[in-house]
């Protein structure tokens, strides 16, 4: 069964993990938002690429979900020490993944060949695609002006009440190579448990992939459980845009996209309310707090997959 995740975040990257330990190389493919990139200190930084590799590599931080294990922190306090900014945190292990890619960026290597030969270096066998080569940047909405993302989410904490999205530079943008193929092969599609708005929307938005992607073979899982995103800005998001924060809003958000969808047991009471929208429901436990979690989430979507196409 050929797969296709679209992921962003450390929901997403735990759920690609799980689905990694399942499929075969050559039976997932993963699309990872890159319109949170941005460059600080004078480096390319890829938030999302970097949690989804390190999480297929093994290498993650077990804390956070994000970063490197083990990290140490030593550039982070002589840089304090002179007054350089530090809202950012690079650890001095994941900086030598940011020096590496700046380097080839700027000798004109696309991202996507780049993506690929690290991937190679950590031992990664899957692939794990940037949704595109181009520059697409999320920009935030704001009561107090429009942010870029990291602003917004780090640099802020997502204090400021959001009012909408841009995803720059998008229109112009063209998906990277090998994203639509990815998608016209595959057998399903999953829509990670990732941020809707800010993870999910970028990838969408570039042009071909929407439309690429069958409904039919779609499945969406929630980030939401019991009204409250498990990690993020999720539910916040929805609160100030005027949704009320739910697994049936998440449905409703995918509607056009998935035709099945997957909710924790917590959320078991909005299964027929998501169905009338005419969207096939799985409900189960969503949490992934263990490795053994998100393999089991993984078999779980895999087999409502199956099931869907019965």
């Amino acid at each position: 069964m050929r797969i296709v995740a679209l992921a962003g975040g450390v929901g997403g990257a735990k759920l690609a993990h799980g689905l990694a330990q399942i499929l075969a190389p050559h039976e997932l493919t993963i699309i990872v938002n890159t319109a949170d990139d941005f460059e600080h200190l004078g480096l390319h930084i890829s938030p999302d690429l970097d949690t989804v590799c390190y999480a297929l590599a093994g290498t993650s931080s077990r804390r956070t979900g994000w970063g490197r294990r083990d990290e140490t922190w030593n550039t982070l306090k002589g840089l304090q020490e002179l007054g350089g900014p530090t809202w950012f945190r690079l650890g001095d292990r994941d900086l030598a993944t940011h020096l590496e890619r700046t380097r080839r960026l700027q000798l004109g290597e696309p991202l996507s060949q780049i993506v690929r030969e690290f991937c190679q270096a950590w031992g990664i066998g899957h692939g794990i695609l940037p949704m595109t080569d181009s520059a697409v940047r999320t920009i935030v909405r704001t009561d107090v002006g429009d942010l870029d993302f990291q602003a917004y989410f780090v640099e802020r904490r997502c204090e400021p009440q959001v009012t909408g999205f841009e995803f720059r530079g998008a229109a112009q943008a063209s998906a990277a190579p090998g994203v639509i193929a990815s998608l016209e092969r595959a057998d399903g599609v999953v829509i990670c448990p990732s941020n809707p708005w800010v993870s999910i929307g970028p990838i969408l938005s570039i042009p071909g992939i929407r439309t690429t992607i069958e409904a039919g073979k779609a499945v969406a899982i929630s980030p939401i459980i019991g009204g409250e995103a498990v990690r993020g800005p999720a539910a916040k998001m929805y609160r100030e845009l005027g949704f009320r924060p739910s697994a049936l809003a998440v449905a409703e958000h995918y509607r056009d996209v998935a035709s099945g969808f997957v909710l924790d047991e917590i959320d078991s009471g909005l299964e027929r309310q998501i169905q009338d929208l005419g969207i096939r429901t799985l409900v189960t436990k969503t949490l992934m707090r263990t490795t053994a979690g998100r393999r089991r989430l993984a078999r779980h979507v895999l087999d409502f997959l199956r099931d869907m196409q019965k």
